[in-house]
């Protein structure tokens, strides 16, 4: 061996890169959903930083993992064999993790939450705390954020999540976990919106959504009549979706055929939307993990 080779270090092979585990969700997600715009709004994040973050993940692996057709998209084959390994991968990370937290953890949480977040972001967060905390038993009551706070005061719940800006609510209580804007919406090339008076898809009375339209409303001036009520934000979108009326929604529940609206169609901006997270009386371990989850899925 000659001196140069003697001082030469050997090649070192290259490091694969990792795969992160908050990627690996959202690749998975889209790939149940189908879309990129549905999956961002259940993570909360904007579909523009999904786009960048399955971008990434392309690069890294060297390959296409989705195909984007006109309304929908699809795995591609590389794309299919990696969710196998992607769901492989989060339920082992989810297994790793519980090994260590569940021992200590057990007893009865006591939750509440308003009608819409019920259905639209909870069951994956108390799906994922129920593989992560078995012993602990979740009592879920879903309501008027006015009534929840009701029970909270009453002692009837451990926790509840609330939107700001209903009538009969102090807005200084809580801690806010999610902030975005709240925008209106219809459908995309639809006629509600040039209809005089303006049809509205709005909730009950008190709901900080419908007081935040009829204000705009009120200071621009524009005649509008409520054509649609329903305590549900699913009955609303359905309303848009026939463009029988518009609605002021959070930007991040805004998919096709919806889309948002503003000055261009003679609409004042409504402000920000507000998400909280209020404890009662009592706090152990338990609540305490419940409310640290609620807050990292909507902090994620």
């Amino acid at each position: 061996m000659n001196e140069l080779s003697e001082l030469t270090p050997p090649l070192l092979p290259q490091a694969l890169p990792l795969l992160e585990s908050d990627v690996l969700k959202t690749f998975v997600g889209i790939a149940e959903s189908g879309s990129f715009t549905r999956t961002a709004a259940q993570i909360y994040r904007s579909t523009g930083a999904v786009s960048m973050q399955i971008k990434r993940l392309e690069e890294a692996l060297g390959c296409s993992l989705f195909s984007r057709e006109a309304k929908r998209v699809t795995l591609t084959p590389d794309g299919e064999i990696l969710l196998g390994y992607a769901r492989r991968l989060l339920k082992l990370n989810e297994e790793a993790v519980s090994h260590f937290l569940t021992p200590a953890l057990a007893g009865k949480v006591r939750f509440g939450t308003p009608n819409d977040l019920a259905t639209r972001v909870l069951p994956s967060v108390l799906s994922m705390f129920a593989r992560s905390h078995p012993a602990v038993l979740v009592e879920v009551c879903v309501g008027r954020s006015v009534d929840l706070v009701a029970k909270l005061d009453a002692g009837e719940l451990d926790l509840t999540l609330i939107e700001t800006g209903n009538e009969g609510l102090d807005d200084s209580l809580g801690e806010v976990i999610h902030s975005e804007d709240l925008v209106w919406a219809g459908r995309d090339g639809g006629l509600a919106v040039l209809r005089s008076p303006l049809p509205l898809a709005l909730s009950n009375h008190g709901c900080a959504w419908r007081r935040a339209a009829l204000d705009a409303l009120d200071r621009s001036g524009r005649t509008y009549r409520i054509a649609y009520s329903c305590e549900q934000y699913a009955g609303q979108e359905a309303a848009m979706i026939a463009d029988l009326a518009v609605a002021p929604f959070p930007r991040s529940l805004i998919k096709p055929p919806l889309k948002c609206l503003g000055e261009e169609q003679g609409l004042l901006p409504l402000g920000k939307y507000h998400i909280k997270l209020l404890r009662g009386g009592n706090s152990d371990n338990a609540i305490e993990a419940l409310a640290a989850q609620l807050i990292r899925a909507f902090n994620g």
